[in-house]
């Protein structure tokens, strides 16, 4: 829908923005023989993966999906499993989805800039492709190459190889990001045609049922929130003895250090039967205590 690729387009400007100021102020090639490789890939890899992990950790399929627990009430039958099976599948491929928008933003314009992979393999280069002097020896050409993403390291007597050698890393990593993009594209097109292809629904039926899970959604949330906020405005009147926000009160309740100690402190989510849990510690307390104890009553002029 609109808001996803919205959103996609968002997490990718952001990425872009956040990768030029990476490589601005961070990214400073050792130049040294065994270093380059392993601090090109570790630009290269490392936010890549910590952008997916975060993809994941942001998406609340995600969270719906590990916490999602089959009822000890259901019938598990073979259709009914393959059935779940599939679904488990889909909505899988669908968080990977939306969690590779980052990572592979960052990888295409990491190898479009070119500057971490030239870092990474600049020692690597086979020597056919610049024309290596035969007196140097593998150790002295591969420390001499190491040098090349460093201009200032270079003699003068190098400065012309070392611009080829750049020129063509940079033309394979231009490529190599080029290439991404285009699998990329091709890929998510023809993962749309295929589950177009395989929808029971027709295109104006497919459109309705988005629209009617969105608004379901809309209305749960603010459901949640208003049923959640008037069952605990009961908790918290039964400890104060008022209702937040009323204009007449008439008295406030005076809880007692022991109730006090009661609310406090730190709690798990906490099972009082099959069907029902408390909350908080509050929640626990206003099940379980009465709302005795002291009450002062308000003087009307304040």
């Amino acid at each position: 829908g609109k808001e996803v690729v919205i959103a996609n387009a968002i997490i990718a400007i952001l990425t872009i923005g956040g990768q030029q100021l990476f490589s601005f102020f961070t990214f400073s090639c050792p130049c040294h023989v065994g270093q380059n490789l392993i601090y090109g890939l570790a630009f290269l890899g490392v936010p890549a993966l910590i952008l997916l992990i975060v993809g994941y950790a942001l998406n609340n399929q995600t969270w719906r999906l590990v916490t999602g627990k089959r009822s000890r009430f259901e019938k598990v039958t073979p259709p009914n499993q393959l059935l779940k099976c599939k679904l488990v599948c889909f909505v899988l491929c669908s968080i990977t989805g939306r969690a590779l928008v980052a990572p592979v933003t960052w990888l295409a314009v990491t190898l479009i800039n070119g500057s971490y992979y030239i870092c990474a393999v600049s020692e690597y280069v086979p020597e056919y492709y610049y024309g290596a002097a035969p007196n140097v020896t593998a150790s002295e050409r591969s420390r001499i190459l190491a040098t090349f993403p460093c201009s200032q390291l270079v003699p003068p007597e190098l400065a012309r190889v070392r611009d080829e050698v750049i020129l063509l890393l940079r033309y394979q990593s231009q490529v190599a990001g080029w290439l991404l993009i285009a699998v990329v594209v091709i890929t998510v097109f023809l993962s749309y045609c295929l589950a177009s292809c395989f929808s029971p629904l027709s295109f104006l039926h497919f459109r309705y049922w988005s629209s009617y899970v969105h608004n379901e959604q809309e209305l749960f949330d603010e459901a949640t929130e208003q049923h959640s906020r008037l069952y605990a405005m009961q908790h918290v009147k039964k400890f104060f003895g008022f209702v937040p926000g009323s204009e007449n009160v008439k008295e406030i309740r005076i809880p007692s250090l022991r109730e006090w100690q009661a609310i406090s402190g730190l709690a798990f989510l906490k099972r009082v039967d099959e069907e029902h849990y408390d909350y908080s510690l509050l929640h626990d307390w206003a099940l379980k205590e009465r709302a005795n104890g002291k009450y002062l009553r308000i003087d009307e002029d304040a």
